[in-house]
């Protein structure tokens, strides 16, 4: 088990954003146990770096919001994102809103639930 610092959740590990490829979208997930998905958006704000993956059918169409600092590497040439955690953990993670996912407050929810151990 390893601990996510806070302070870096929402920003994209060392060497995984290339921004002369920073294109995702489209881009598949693979966390710990399995495909989730395929990313929906990618951003690289500062402090506030995030990937939204559509889960399509493995969880009945549910998006799911991860912040860039899970991102484990991406595989540029084969279009895959992988992640540091399992797809139980993203399953479980609180719910995506498409009207309210870049508050303040649904950030702060994942930050506790991405933040603690995993």
């Amino acid at each position: 088990m390893s601990t996510v610092d806070r302070s870096t959740l929402w920003q994209w590990r060392e060497h995984t954003w290339e921004s002369n490829r920073c294109q995702l979208d489209g881009f598949s997930v693979e966390a710990r146990g399995g495909s989730v998905g395929k990313i929906d958006e990618a951003t690289d704000d500062v402090g506030a770096s995030l990937v939204v993956v559509d889960t399509g059918q493995w969880i009945f169409g549910k998006k799911v919001m991860l912040p860039a600092s899970i991102i484990e590497r991406v595989d540029y040439d084969n279009e895959t994102v992988y992640v540091s955690v399992t797809t139980e953990r993203i399953k479980n993670a609180p719910a995506f809103e498409a009207s309210t996912y870049r508050d303040a407050d649904y950030r702060s929810q994942l930050s506790s639930y991405y933040g603690r151990d995993f």
